[in-house]
């Protein structure tokens, strides 16, 4: 069974710095490629950032240079460094992949908070 299990979130001030994981459980995160996506309240899902099975990444514009995805695949686990983070980036983040370019697979998603 396929599962997505990320953790890290909670509260933090304005200016602070948190990193979530995303580990993976019946599929190989390097083979795939990660990718984390955020949902604020009211708010659709948005893109925040992407680590392919390669290694390359990409950011949304909104966290170039305070966000950073990285993969240990000894431990199958996909990470995102966040610093400097903001109130606007208060939201569910989700890790997300997709395996034989047909299966999509969510994590539950962990509660990211930023206060001013």
């Amino acid at each position: 069974q396929v599962q997505l299990v990320d953790s890290g979130g909670g509260l933090v001030q304005a200016g602070g710095s948190l990193r979530l994981s995303c580990a993976g459980f019946g599929i190989g995160l390097s083979i795939n490629g990660v990718n984390w996506y955020r949902q604020a309240p009211g708010k659709q899902r948005e893109f925040v950032a992407d680590i392919t099975s390669g290694g390359s990444t990409d950011y949304a514009d909104s966290v170039k240079g305070r966000f950073t995805a990285s993969r240990d695949n000894a431990v199958n686990t996909a990470y995102l460094q966040m610093h400097n983070l903001q109130p606007e980036d208060t939201a569910v983040y989700f890790c997300h992949t997709i395996t034989h370019g047909l299966y999509h697979y969510w994590s539950q998603g962990t509660q990211v908070t930023v206060s001013p």
